[in-house]
């Protein structure tokens, strides 16, 4: 093997950051963390990172999906579960609240796609309080602007 050539089991590099808005942007960033804090209240923590799993696989997000992945199991989520997601429609192991929130994830993070549906809103208001349809709502957005500033950047996250 030259030194130019790979073994079959070697991980290919991470892409080449494009920008780091931590350092260019900090104000804004800081920003981005108390926005962080604000939407997280009151939600419980294995649905958000459902939700924010969920979100970041819709929108390809590599370093969000290895991040709350992580926080997922960390906080007792089970692996079967996460690795469903995408097909969560299909699977029995997901509550009719977790349902109700996946639906109203995707119909956020896939505005151009038809919008949110009144039914996809309609489910989400009857499985949560209005506070927490708001709460929920908010973290949505939330996750949804890190994933666009995590593809934006070229975050990647770290070889293991």
């Amino acid at each position: 093997m030259t030194t130019n050539e790979t073994s079959a089991d070697t991980p290919v590099p991470a892409p080449e950051q494009r920008i780091s808005l931590p350092d260019l942007a900090p104000d804004f960033y800081r920003a981005m963390f108390a926005v962080e804090r604000a939407a997280r209240q009151g939600v419980d923590p294995v649905l958000a990172e459902l939700v924010k799993v969920h979100a970041s696989m819709i929108n390809g997000c590599a370093f969000c999906i290895d991040m709350h992945s992580t926080d997922a199991l960390k906080n007792g989520e089970r692996d079967h579960r996460l690795l469903s997601l995408p097909a969560w429609r299909e699977t029995p192991w997901f509550t009719a609240r977790e349902r109700a929130a996946l639906a109203l994830t995707e119909s956020v993070t896939l505005l151009t796609q038809g919008h949110v549906p009144d039914a996809v809103y309609q489910e989400a208001a009857a499985q949560f309080e209005p506070a927490e349809l708001a709460q929920l709502i908010a973290l949505i957005i939330t996750i949804n602007s890190w994933n666009r500033i995590g593809v934006t950047s070229r975050l990647s996250p770290a070889t293991k």
